[in-house]
């Protein structure tokens, strides 16, 4: 299956996110993943890979230095 045809469940979530499958349900019970891009079964949510490519969790624990985004100006030194 081609990647932007592949779905990913919790199982291939929490092995991208590193987490365990029961904290990916939690996450997402929370709202704390992005909106499903598939719900046509309850309780199978669907994600495509690239929706985790784009992506950037907000919160508590999301080590932006790992994941190649910047700090906002306000919070670099010199300023």
């Amino acid at each position: 299956m081609a990647d932007d045809q592949q779905l990913w469940g919790y199982t291939e979530v929490a092995a991208h996110l590193g987490i365990s499958i029961g904290a990916a349900r939690s996450r997402k019970s929370r709202g704390s993943l992005p909106v499903p891009d598939d719900a046509s079964v309850p309780d199978r949510p669907r994600w495509k890979p690239a929706t985790f490519r784009v992506w950037k969790p907000v919160g508590r624990g999301f080590r932006s230095d790992l994941h190649g985004t910047q700090d906002p100006p306000h919070l670099t030194s010199g300023s």
